[in-house]
């Protein structure tokens, strides 16, 4: 089952540079607004590590990454730089190795209330998925796993930790070392307002005594998919010929953040979907298509009402026994449209090509219907991304159709975390962000070089 061990982490040197200078979100989280804020906080700042292409509107970077086998020379520049903070002492390497805990304390977009997420950083060995101890639960993208192949095959560090969701109920082994904690080694808050604090713990017999514990686990991936996927490819190619044994080389583990599914501070936010660029874009056309699957009710009108009206429609979701499918925006049709399965459609018929495990998921009914069948966007189409863009915020995701960047937005619910670890681990897999788990994990709090 799960195989986790403590590291050595390269951490940033506290003499030399504030936390606050140099830490940031994960990568493809930084739009340029916020990278060039970091470029001008330090010029140890850890985006001029983890962006080797700075980010563009749609996507951290990706875009533009080259083909073929010769590392292109921004990720082999990124490399060097990491070397060069590594001599001046602004990166440092922990003496022994432990297992760090990490506290976040934040309050979720649009609530007033605290909440305390925590959990494990360590290594954990990449595991194929046909072994069923990690688990993905969502669809990855080509161009951000080619973007981060470079990265790591230049450097051999990992930057950022993968989110991994563990625990069965009523068991957490994570108890024995927060009863241990004292004070952080890192405090800090970030631009959202989201405290980080990060701990050191480095007993050997309370780390052996969790690895027993976690060695009955298996994995969920919460968020880093993309990462993931890069590691495990990045195990695979550097063993090719070596004779090994699993878990023997330092590129056989990635660092991991281990949270319990049942933490009372496991937030998930909605991963709204905003169509644009579709030729002979047609709403009438597109309503009277969905007609055959849905009642449409109108919930707002005209247009200039929608970012008024949505807050209070989004308030009563979660106290309707049967809330939407998804709500839709067009350019063209001056109404926010609620879309109610109709009581004559079958859900299993309907997603007969689905693992049973999705059948009761609206956001596989809406993709089913209203982007493949409804839009006849295909699959591979979806996946590319060419077309469609995420957004957390509703808010935005209406702007766009209102100002004319966008023919539709498709605005959808939360899944809850018990219900993504459900589907994992029956072998569903959920379209690309179908989750957003809030807040992220920082990224630099600590590294793990593969090369030591």
């Amino acid at each position: 089952m799960a195989s986790i061990r403590p590291f050595s982490a390269l951490r940033y040197a506290a003499g030399r540079v504030r936390p606050e200078d140099v830490l940031t979100q994960p990568y493809d989280k930084i739009s340029p607004a916020m990278y060039a804020g970091y470029l001008e906080r330090s010029p140890y700042n850890l985006a001029r590590l983890i962006l080797p292409i700075p980010p563009s509107d749609s996507h951290g970077g990706s875009a533009a990454v080259a083909q073929g086998e010769q590392i292109p020379p921004p990720y082999t520049q990124a490399a060097e730089r990491l070397q060069a903070w590594r001599r001046e002492g602004v990166l440092r390497r922990d003496e022994r190795p432990g297992i760090y805990p990490y506290r976040q304390t934040f309050i979720p977009p649009g609530s007033s209330q605290i909440h305390v997420r925590q959990g494990l950083i360590g290594l954990g060995r990449v595991e194929p998925y046909e072994k069923r101890i990690v688990f993905r639960h969502e669809q990855t993208l080509s161009g951000p796993k080619a973007d981060r192949r470079w990265l790591l095959r230049a450097t051999r560090a990992h930057f950022g930790q993968i989110f991994m969701l563990y625990g069965t109920p009523g068991q957490n082994p994570e108890t024995e070392i927060w009863d241990r904690v004292r004070q952080p080694v890192v405090d800090i808050t970030d631009e959202f307002g989201v405290r980080h604090e990060l701990f050191y713990e480095d007993d050997a017999a309370v780390i052996g005594r969790l690895q027993q514990a976690m060695s009955a686990e298996t994995l969920v991936i919460a968020d880093g998919h993309h990462r993931y996927e890069t590691a495990l490819g990045f195990s695979q190619e550097t063993r090719a010929g070596s004779a090994a044994p699993e878990g023997a080389l330092p590129t056989d583990w990635v660092m991991m953040t281990f949270i319990h599914q049942e933490s009372p501070g496991l937030v998930v936010l909605p991963t709204h979907r905003v169509v644009h660029g579709l030729a002979g874009w047609d709403a009438r056309a597109l309503l009277a298509r969905l007609g055959q699957w849905f009642r449409l009710e109108p919930v707002a009108a005209p247009a200039s009402q929608w970012r008024e009206a949505w807050p209070r429609l989004e308030a009563k979701l979660d106290v309707q026994a049967a809330p939407p499918i998804a709500t839709l925006a067009m350019a063209g049709d001056e109404r926010l449209q609620a879309l109610y399965l109709k009581p004559e459609c079958d859900r299993a018929q309907l997603l007969a090509a689905y693992p049973a495990a999705q059948r009761n998921l609206d956001l596989a009914l809406a993709h089913e219907l209203i982007l493949h069948r409804g839009l006849e966007m295909t699959p591979e189409a979806v996946q590319q991304g060419g077309h469609i863009a995420y957004l957390r915020e509703a808010d935005e995701a209406l702007r766009r159709v209102i100002a004319g960047e966008a023919q539709m937005a498709m605005l959808v619910r939360a899944i809850p975390a018990r219900t993504v670890c459900e589907v994992a681990r029956s072998g569903g897999v959920m379209p690309q962000k179908a989750t957003d788990f809030y807040p992220k994990l920082l990224s630099g709090l600590t590294i793990y070089a593969t090369g030591e």
